[in-house]
């Protein structure tokens, strides 16, 4: 499972802000690396004061004022971070437990920069040119480093200033662009600029009145003082892939006191929800970012909804006996991109896979007319993406129901009855060591590719219909043995025998081969008569479309739900061309998506029993045409 990135700008100020270091390690405690980035203004003065030197300061043309900082005065401002802003940080933390590695960037090398051109100022009325202002722009980050530092520690904090790449003194750099440079050069998940206020205030004398979303260019009015730079850096943070926010130190982790920054509008409302739910990366274990923000969503709306024990996003309307499940998952693969609207076509990850799906499904439950013997349930599971399914295990014994409908990429135009299932086996191959240029050595791979086609062909025997690979190598030698490991995968037809494929897999152990079972998913597949076909077919006539059934080689939460739920019928459906999942072209039309919200609206209602909304049919109105 991968752990997300957090990079975290602090205000010099922010640290002095109580419960601001719980706020941090709270991510921490989530699994989460995080990156945080101090500021200085309240550290360089208090710095300054203490050794009874006088800041410099110079009044810009434009009627701005800076902190001069010619070369003499860059020993004082790395000794402020290094004497009063980091031990705030590493005090602060380290009280919580948590190993913190801290250190201003030219000093640990980690930041280089160039230097800004000459400054025009007003000095006794008459403008100069400074020369000697060593202000600049990051301009190299050694994330391979970082990396190495943020799996080391828990938290990792780098300050400003940053090294000259042109080996002048040190430059100093504002520290929310530092924060902006690092979230994109290290490829973060998210980034948090921290300050005083919930937020970006739309009326500075309101605390209540926080900006909650915005877009390049329309921020700006509101801002003033530092708060300008802010609104810069997260813009400047949006050419990157990390989800950005300004919130407050009380708000870290509450997403209501936050102004979201988004790369751009959607196309059209009802795209709003889809475009800013692809936008958040929720890579497996990483899920909580959307699920706070779809669970802000339902509120909203006055939808009940609420986070489960597993991490899963539930929604509920109606109490009834009646039970539709809607099961979506809130997780995709690991992605390198920003996401992007390209005229109504939204590029990125999650687009396809299977953001779509869940997404509709909110939207259905929100607008659903839920019948009072009736109960529509909407869950957004963790971890569909990797072998644990922890959040479909967790619906599997919490949430029954009578009918499901998996949220996964079918094409508007077709449904999936079923998926093959997942039979995953780790083989280890030992030997003793000894030199391979003897006579009929064998290596420990030697013994290991034998016994991963021995076992292959075992297996397959059995069941001729399953698509088999081999996902992983790996050797390694320790005192007087040497072990590989392979891991073999099989992608299992619904009629397959597992209890036949056991046997056949644990008759290949033995002599220096150990068979350990990963995974076993059965298949599973229904037929075209149960009630959420039927529904959906009515759907079909409905939207004018003849659909196509299908029934797919990989597997999806339906597989973990069919492991103790006999005779529930399940189907699978979601907007999205499923050729695109995984891949670095993933896309969606919004057409397509429009047409799957409509089919399943249709769906749903038909489910419950409910006229569609439009009176009858299109099949109807055409044969009594």
């Amino acid at each position: 499972m991968t752990r997300p990135l957090y990079v975290v700008k602090l205000g010099s100020a922010t640290l002095e802000h109580p419960g601001i270091f719980e706020e941090v390690a709270a991510l921490s405690r989530r699994g989460a690396r995080v990156l945080l980035v101090a500021g200085g203004a309240a550290g360089i003065e208090r710095h300054y004061a203490a050794v009874g030197r006088p800041i410099p300061w110079l009044d810009l043309a434009n009627g701005d004022r800076v902190r001069h900082v010619p070369p003499a005065e860059i020993p004082h401002l790395i000794a402020a971070y290094e004497q009063v802003t980091l031990p705030l940080v590493e005090a602060g933390l380290g009280a919580l437990g948590l190993r913190v590695f801290t250190g201003a960037a030219a000093r640990t090398g980690l930041v280089s920069g160039r230097a800004n051109r000459p400054l025009k100022a007003v000095s006794q009325g008459r403008a100069r040119v400074v020369r000697d202002h060593r202000a600049g722009v990051v301009a190299e980050v050694d994330a391979e480093r970082l990396a190495v530092l943020l799996d080391a520690y828990d938290v990792v904090c780098v300050s400003p200033p940053v090294l000259d790449l042109d080996g002048g003194s040190a430059l100093n750099v504002d520290a929310d662009v530092l924060a902006a440079e690092l979230a994109t050069a290290t490829g973060a998940d998210h980034l948090r600029l921290v300050t005083g206020t919930a937020g970006l205030l739309t009326d500075p004398a309101d605390p209540h009145s926080t900006l909650r979303h915005t877009h390049p260019g329309e921020a700006a009015r509101y801002a003033g003082g530092r708060m300008r730079q802010k609104v810069r850096a997260a813009e400047l943070a949006l050419a990157g892939s990390a989800d950005v926010a300004i919130t407050g130190p009380h708000t870290l982790g509450r997403p209501d006191g936050w102004t979201r920054f988004w790369r751009a509008p959607a196309p059209a409302p009802d795209l709003e929800l889809l475009g800013r739910a692809v936008q958040i990366p929720s890579v497996s274990g990483d899920e909580r970012e959307l699920a706070d923000l779809l669970l802000q969503w339902c509120a909203e709306r006055g939808v009940s909804a609420r986070i489960d024990e597993a991490g899963n996003l539930v929604a509920v309307r109606g109490d009834g006996p009646r039970r539709l499940l809607l099961l979506g998952h809130l997780d995709t693969v690991p992605f390198h991109w920003p996401v992007r609207w390209d005229g109504e076509t939204l590029h990125g990850r999650g687009s396809v896979d299977a953001k779509p799906a869940l997404v509709a499904f909110l939207e259905v439950l929100a607008d659903a007319d839920v019948p009072e013997d009736g109960q529509l349930r909407v869950v957004g599971a963790v971890e569909e993406e990797i072998s644990s399914s922890k959040g479909a295990f967790h619906v599997r014994d919490h949430y029954p129901a009578d009918a499901v409908v998996v949220g996964e990429p079918s094409g508007a135009g077709a449904l999936t009855l079923g998926y093959f299932g997942l039979y995953k086996l780790r083989i280890t191959a030992t030997v003793s060591s000894g030199h391979s240029a003897g006579y009929d050595a064998l290596s420990a791979p030697d013994a290991l590719l034998r016994a991963l086609e021995r076992t292959r062909g075992a297996v397959l025997k059995v069941a001729p219909g399953a698509l088999d690979a081999v996902i992983t190598v790996d050797s390694a030698a320790a005192r007087g043995v040497q072990r590989a490991t392979g891991v073999l995968n099989f992608r299992v037809p619904p009629d397959a025998d597992l209890a036949a494929m056991r046997e056949a897999a644990r008759e290949q152990a033995g002599d220096g081969v150990e068979v350990t079972e990963l995974r076993a998913t059965p298949g599973v597949a229904g037929g075209r008569t149960s009630p959420p076909v039927r529904a959906f077919g009515r759907a079909f006539a409905r939207a004018g479309i003849r659909p196509r059934f299908l029934v797919k080689k990989g597997t999806s939460d339906m597989n973990t739900l069919a492991t103790t739920w006999q005779g529930v019928p399940m189907v699978a459906y979601g907007a999205g061309d499923a050729a695109l999942d995984h891949t670095d072209r993933e896309q969606l039309d919004a057409q397509e998506y429009r047409t799957a919200r409509e089919v399943l609206a249709a769906a749903v209602a038909g489910w419950f029993g409910a006229p569609p909304a439009g009176g009858a049919d299109r099949a109807g109105q055409e044969e009594r045409a």
